[in-house]
């Protein structure tokens, strides 16, 4: 069964708009967990807009299922993972400003580089994971880092799949083939919902995990989180 590790960091946005703790960032994450889900990711930028640096460090000691701490490794982020030594570490090649992710890593030109990141990461037995873009030759170089896994960016995937979900899912569908047979494990998110899980899992294959926020966040509105998150653990079996 595909893992599902839930995106708080909507959560955290909400906290903030208002100042305070409600939500509480930490009780959201237990309640997640008890609900089902199997992992809890965030994504500290720079400017803490949403989860913020001392919030990844409360959760490590709050969260029993996965720790996914996702963001661009520059020194600040680096201190803090290596401090608190989550499960798993996506690296993200975001900009200091940049709204959401919206592209993968160039694991050809950026290889030499993300490989000693990974190295510095492995040292304290943190699994590893690259966001990249859905091509077999970006895998294929992303397996020469070192890495754990790659994550695929899915945005391509949802813009195409209303109207031809085939197209939609073909170079997953080649990617994810690529990653197994070059020892990696597969994960993938952004902008997966309840409409177009199923059809995802159901066709990359050896997907490990996928990340979910924004959607299932805005979902739980309408129906609850307990609700939401049961369907997409059945959507994922």
């Amino acid at each position: 069964m595909t893992r599902l590790s839930v995106n708080i960091n909507k959560i955290a946005t909400l906290r903030n708009a208002r100042g305070g703790n409600i939500p509480d960032v930490l009780l959201a994450a237990k309640r997640i967990e008890s609900y089902g889900a199997q992992g809890i990711t965030v994504h500290p930028r720079p400017d803490e807009r949403h989860i913020r640096y001392d919030d990844v460090k409360a959760l490590k000691n709050v969260v029993k299922t996965e720790l996914n701490v996702e963001g661009n490794p520059t020194k600040e982020f680096l201190d803090l993972v290596l401090n608190v030594k989550p499960h798993q570490v996506t690296l993200v090649p975001d900009a200091e400003d940049q709204l959401t992710s919206n592209h993968g890593w160039d694991t050809i030109k950026h290889k030499d580089y993300l490989k000693e990141i990974i190295k510095e990461l492995k040292k304290h037995n943190i699994r590893t994971s690259i966001f990249i873009e859905p091509d077999p030759e970006q895998v294929e170089n992303a397996a020469a880092t070192d890495t754990d896994r790659v994550e695929l960016y899915t945005e391509y995937y949802a813009k195409k799949f209303d109207n031809n979900p085939d197209e939609a899912i073909s170079s997953y569908i080649k990617s994810a083939h690529q990653a197994f047979d070059s020892g990696l494990g597969i994960n993938a998110g952004h902008d997966l919902n309840l409409g177009n899980i199923q059809y995802f899992a159901q066709n990359v294959a050896h997907l490990n995990e996928v990340s979910i926020g924004h959607a299932l966040i805005a979902e739980s509105l309408y129906e609850g989180l307990p609700k939401v998150i049961d369907k997409y653990l059945k959507l994922l079996q």
